[in-house]
């Protein structure tokens, strides 16, 4: 099941040239190249927030911000190949402000979890909560790097930079974590 939602989030995603054309359209005033953007990175955009702020309305806030300022700073963007990690880091900030602000963090709820497989509606109500059972073991980083390679798809040297962690921690921990959970899920301990 876990790896179902990996596989699923896996889906085509544009090359950084395509998303570099989009952005040049966006500075240029292109609504509809916004919404291309947008439906190509709204994904990762999202499970980053998720993974930070576990809670599925503020994760939302998030993306509805991110979008609001990739609109407004399209036409600043300097083009290094990279538009991923410059629309991801400005999700990274707002989480970051947003956890600052309300200091303080809590676990998803079934409704949280629902919304975030809305993105992987293969995944049962009965997974979630095998899934939501199972990663109370990790720990909060591993949490969300596993998170964010399974859910959003995001590659481990796309985590490391957003993180700012090292490439070999970032494996160290998805691998470990994805240790725990078979481990739990083996053991049966996950319900």
């Amino acid at each position: 099941m876990l790896w179902t939602i990996g596989t699923m989030a896996q889906e085509h995603r544009p090359g950084p040239g395509e998303l570099e054309d989009l952005l040049l359209q966006i500075a240029a005033g292109g609504r509809e190249a916004l919404a291309d953007f947008y439906a190509a990175t709204r994904t990762a955009v999202y499970g980053l927030a998720l993974s930070y702020l576990k809670n599925g309305h503020d994760a939302e806030d998030v993306v509805q911000d991110t979008y609001i300022r990739v609109w407004d700073s399209a036409a600043g963007y300097q083009p290094h190949g990279k538009p991923m990690a410059w629309v991801l880091t400005i999700a990274k900030n707002f989480s970051l402000m947003h956890l600052r602000s309300r200091e303080k963090m809590r676990d998803l709820s079934e409704g949280e979890w629902e919304s975030l497989a809305i993105e992987a509606p293969a995944v049962t109500a009965e997974d979630r909560q095998v899934l939501s059972a199972a990663l109370e073991v990790l720990g909060e980083q591993e949490r969300q790097i596993v998170l964010l390679h399974a859910v959003s798809g995001l590659k481990h040297r796309e985590i490391a930079q957003l993180m700012e962690l090292p490439l070999a921690t970032v494996l160290s921990k998805y691998h470990r974590g994805l240790k725990k959970l078979r481990g739990r899920l083996e053991g049966g301990d996950a319900i």
